[in-house]
């Protein structure tokens, strides 16, 4: 059973707050019907309404139109998968290559069995998780740059 927090309408900073029009939300005024019923929609509509007219007004071209007569010297993804091509075109084996992008996933879904006895939500409270984060963003930045660049400069990215 929720505790719900009555307006002291006596109060004179409250009464001051609800002169300006600004305190509905100091006295627990619920989100049904007022937010999500009207402004959440005239928010939506209203940046779904900017989005349009910039298309509209301003067309943006997704990338060079294809010529199917002139490949390019070097074929690569799209970014989001540089890491990844980064990794199977710099280990020999191609299995070895595999098996580490698919060691990702799984190393990922055993942070939170790992870390099953931390409760706290905070990252700083949180070590292991972090520390996975921290890496797994660094390295996959890493990889992802080493992925534009010439195979012998891949890994150290020309730094050593």
């Amino acid at each position: 059973m929720s505790i719900i927090k009555k307006p002291d309408l006596t109060d004179p900073k409250l009464r001051a707050k609800l002169a300006k029009g600004m305190g509905h939300h100091y006295y627990g005024e619920p989100a049904w019907p007022n937010d999500i019923l009207y402004m959440f929609p005239v928010v939506i509509l209203g940046i779904l309404a900017c989005d349009v007219g910039l298309s509209i007004l301003e067309p943006s071209v997704i990338g060079e139109p294809a010529n199917p007569f002139a490949t390019p010297l070097e074929i690569l993804p799209e970014w989001y998968f540089f890491p990844t091509f980064n990794l199977l075109r710099v280990i020999p084996n191609k299995l070895v290559g595999v098996l580490s992008m698919a060691s990702v996933p799984a190393g990922l879904i055993t942070v939170p069995f790992i870390e099953s006895v931390n409760k706290f939500q905070n990252p700083f409270r949180r070590p292991i998780a972090t520390s996975v984060f921290l890496v797994g963003t660094i390295v996959a930045v890493w990889l992802g740059i080493g992925a534009t660049m010439p195979l012998s400069k891949a890994i150290t990215l020309g730094l050593f």
